[in-house]
């Protein structure tokens, strides 16, 4: 988009400040026309004699945030700085960030050294926007779904990221595709999907993501996030987890067979076991007194050696 004023915009809310750079003031403004919204970067740059603000400011970069891709914004930089934090806890020379959206995240990665980054975005428009604002990711940026890229990387890798509410459990499993790569992943999720991978079994949220998950990674919920370091705030709290690969992965039948037995046994929780999986199991080996537990009540250590005695 070319610089210039802004004219047909009906009304200006100011949103506060986003970010400072050398030499300019820059905020952020949500702009209506119509049913549309629309965030825009503004620019005042200070005269280098005086460092005065101009009469008439300019604006130089414009986004829309999309509801149909999640997009929920981060702008609360003590945040940002804390999953820095965490991710650099663990060393790594490969990092993938998926949906850098704004570039909340991306300004401190791109200061990361001595590592090769990429960023995955579907969004266009914000491709667009990040390569105007962040000249260094140029070409480090996978125009795609994260759901349908391949391995961005040979050898092992880190993903880090604010993730899209709409499609966060299946961020999930495709980092479990790419488990023997992955070794480490530090994400936001909507606080109700990061509580179920990290919940331990007997906990009411503990389900089939918890018992996959943790089946190959050690998780840590980190902190809470509140609507309010989000632009436009999601009507949801989120929550911030580490993943690990696990030292001691169970030993299992199969995978095939161990993901079979573990989303059957979930898919009629309220059932015992018994009645849940029973056309997965030869009638002898269902009188075991397992059984009459209900699926939330077993350990991922249980529902792996139950595995091995599947038809």
């Amino acid at each position: 988009m070319t610089p210039g004023r802004i004219s047909y915009v009906r009304t200006l809310q100011h949103t506060g400040q986003l970010h400072d750079h050398p030499g300019k003031h820059c905020n952020i403004y949500r702009l209506r026309y119509g049913l549309r919204t629309r965030y825009v970067l503004h620019f005042l740059v200070l005269s280098p004699s005086t460092r005065t603000l101009p009469a008439i400011p300019y604006f130089c970069s414009m986004y829309t945030l999309k509801k149909s891709l999640g997009q929920h914004f981060l702008k609360d930089e003590n945040i940002c700085r804390k999953i820095i934090s965490a991710l650099q806890e663990r060393p790594f020379t490969q990092l993938l960030e998926v949906g850098p959206g704004g570039g909340a995240l991306t300004k401190y990665l791109l200061q990361i050294e001595k590592i090769d980054f990429k960023a995955v975005e579907l969004d266009e428009e914000k491709v667009g926007y990040l390569t105007a604002t962040y000249p260094a990711i140029q070409n480090k940026i996978i125009h795609q779904s994260f759901l349908d890229i391949e391995k961005p990387f040979t050898g092992p890798f880190t993903i880090v990221g604010n993730f899209p509410y709409n499609i966060s459990t299946q961020i999930l499993f495709k980092i479990l595709e790419w488990k023997e790569e992955v070794e480490c992943m530090v994400g936001m999720f909507q606080k109700e999907v990061a509580q179920r991978a990290a919940a331990p079994e007997g906990n009411k949220v503990y389900g089939v993501l918890s018992v996959l998950v943790q089946a190959f990674y050690d998780v840590e919920y980190l902190f809470d996030v509140s609507e309010q370091s989000f632009n436009p705030p999601p009507k949801v709290k989120s929550g911030v987890i580490r993943m690990l690969p696990r030292k001691d992965v169970p030993a299992m039948k199969s995978e095939k067979d161990f993901f079979l037995l573990v989303k059957t046994a979930f898919n009629q929780r309220r059932k015992t076991l018994r009645n849940a999986v029973r056309g997965l199991f030869e009638p002898a080996i269902l009188e075991d007194e397992l059984f009459n537990k209900r699926a939330e009540q077993l350990s991922v250590q249980q529902f792996a050696e139950l595995s091995f005695k599947m038809k």
